[in-house]
């Protein structure tokens, strides 16, 4: 069963299910998209780039970036399609993240992992060095 909420995009009071957006807002979503789709379907249009495509439409740059995140317009097809990496900002075509943010921060886990394992052991040092013995002596 759905959930009421507002829509994201105008406000509007909806019950959520399938969708995170109103049936409205939804629509609207279609048409910019058959727009889109039908300006990137002649192979003259096929090399366009977002602004090119935003220019040429009218519809907003966010949209589409949400189409090829969607992978309802795929780079493979139109291989000028990008969006910016939810990090730094970089133009890629593929997930979330650039390859430099994907090393950057592998190499910041690996880093953390390190200084966990050290502490982990320094714990464990700390713990054997309260340990006491009690040793009886013979008189």
């Amino acid at each position: 069963m759905g959930e009421l909420m507002n829509c994201p995009r105008c406000d509007a009071l909806f019950v959520s299910g399938v969708r995170s957006i109103c049936q409205d807002c939804y629509k609207e979503e279609e048409r910019a998209y058959t727009t889109v789709y039908n300006y990137l379907r002649p192979r003259k249009n096929r090399q366009a780039t977002i602004p090119e495509i935003v220019e040429a439409t009218g519809v907003d740059e966010e949209i589409i970036y949400k189409f090829i995140k969607e992978k309802r317009l795929r780079p493979s097809q139109f291989p000028n399609l990008t969006y910016p990496c939810d990090r730094c900002g970089t133009m890629i075509s593929d997930g979330n993240l650039c390859n430099n943010c994907l090393t950057e921060m592998q190499a910041d886990l690996d880093e953390q992992r390190k200084l966990d394992e050290i502490a982990r052991r320094n714990q464990q040092n700390v713990q054997e060095a309260n340990t006491y013995y009690t040793v009886e002596k013979k008189q």
